[in-house]
This record gives C-alpha cells, structure tokens and sequence, in this order.
C-alpha cells in the first residue's frame, strides 16, 4: 500500500470566549495519526501506452499496456489491436481499475483456462499498477509451452512491457472553502502552507474566502484541525 506523505506540525490557536484575550495553543501533529487510519489517495499507472516482446521456444509474446480511466476504455484498445495484429492466435487481456484494483476482468482468448488473462493481471499486481489494460499478442512458434510456459510467457511480456513505461503516481484530492475576515489572512495562509494546501481559488475582500485542493488522505484530518482556529470556517466542496 503506498504511503501518503503527511504536512508538517501544526499549531493552531484556540481563543477562550470567556476571556477573548486569552489564547490557548495547542500542537496538532498530523504524523502521529496511523496510516492505517488514513485512506487510500494515490495509486500507480502507466502514464502512456509501451510495448515489450518475449520469445521462447520460438512463439513470441507481444505485450501491450494502456492507460484507461473506465472500462469504456478498453474496447477501442482491443479492436485496434486485433485489426493490427490479426493474423495473431490469440489476443489474451486483462485490465486493473480503481484507486485498490478493485474492477477487473481477464480474458485468456483461447487459451487453456487462466493460463493467459490472469497472468497478465498478476503482472499488474506485483508492480501494483491500476487503471491500466494489459494485452499480450502471441504467434505461435511450433513448440507448445504447457500451461506452465504460458503462464510464464504472458505474464512475462506485461512485464517487459511495464518496464518500458513511464509510471506515474496519481494523488486524488479533495476540494475545501475557508472563509475568514480580512484580519486573518495572514493565519489561513499559514495554516494551508503548513498542510501543504494548495489554493485554487481566492477573494481577499472585508469578507475573505480561499478555496484549496489537499490530498484525500489529509482532508479530514484538514478540516478538523482548521476548525479548532478561532475565526476561519471551513467545508467541504463537491
């Protein structure tokens, strides 16, 4: 599971309405929450589409990774593939979506049962890489390979084909509103800062409003500890 990288220590101010001169800090640190308690907010993928080949015992294994963001996506994959290579035996896929690989399917076109969809999908895992469609194009060489050589082999070319590719880390993110008086910019402009916020969005008027993006993983925690300072609401956007 990756990690998310969490903001520095914070303090935040928290003004007694009994006495509005006496101020009470407190140090929030976002470090000593678990990650266990955090949720999922990034994930790897291919940020292009590569291709690698493995041959053994004269078949070759033709791997090809795209990008895909639905299972919409897949189909205008597999059709071109098919048109290009179509004098192919077999055009086995597989495909990985969600921020935890959660929507899959594989397809061994063909092939002895599991022996070529899933392990283009095992393939997948063990980089752990999501949002992706794997498909591997074999001509057969004369030699057959056993359940065991296929396995192997089209597990193999996603690989090959995963080493070629720019991998890229996507980090979801949430959208936040701060509203605050004139005479707090300073303190919500360090506050986001300090929870590496990034503001997208801002009116300095008498009546000030800043919108920001965060990381997922870090917007409860966010929200929460913008709340604890005296003068700047907060919500959560859309």
């Amino acid at each position: 599971m990756l990690k998310a990288r969490m903001p520095k220590p914070s303090l935040f101010c928290i003004h007694s309405f009994q006495n509005i001169k006496s101020i009470k800090c407190l140090e929030i640190d976002p470090n000593s929450m678990s990650d266990e308690s955090l949720p999922l907010d990034s994930f790897l993928t291919c940020a292009a589409p590569a291709s690698g080949m493995f041959k053994i015992k004269g078949s070759k294994h033709y791997g090809f990774v795209f990008p895909i963001r639905s299972e919409s996506d897949v189909e205008p994959h597999l059709k071109e593939i098919r048109k290009k290579y179509h004098d192919a035996r077999h055009h086995a896929f597989a495909y990985r979506l969600g921020i935890d690989g959660e929507v899959w399917r594989t397809s061994d076109d063909g092939e002895p049962s599991n022996s070529a969809g899933p392990p283009i999908l095992g393939a997948f895992k063990s980089r752990d890489i999501t949002n992706c469609l794997g498909i591997v194009v074999r001509y057969f060489g004369g030699t057959k390979l056993g359940v065991g050589g296929l396995i192997e082999a089209y597990r193999t070319a996603i690989l090959y084909a995963l080493d070629g590719a720019q991998i890229t880390e996507e980090i979801l993110e949430n959208m936040l509103e701060l509203s605050f008086t004139y005479d707090l910019i300073g303190t919500a402009m360090n506050h986001i800062d300090k929870w590496n916020a990034t503001p997208v969005e801002q009116t300095f008027l008498e009546s000030c409003r800043i919108v920001v993006k965060i990381r997922r993983g870090h917007a409860a925690a966010f929200k929460t500890a913008t709340q604890e300072i005296y003068g700047i609401g907060i919500k959560m956007l859309p």
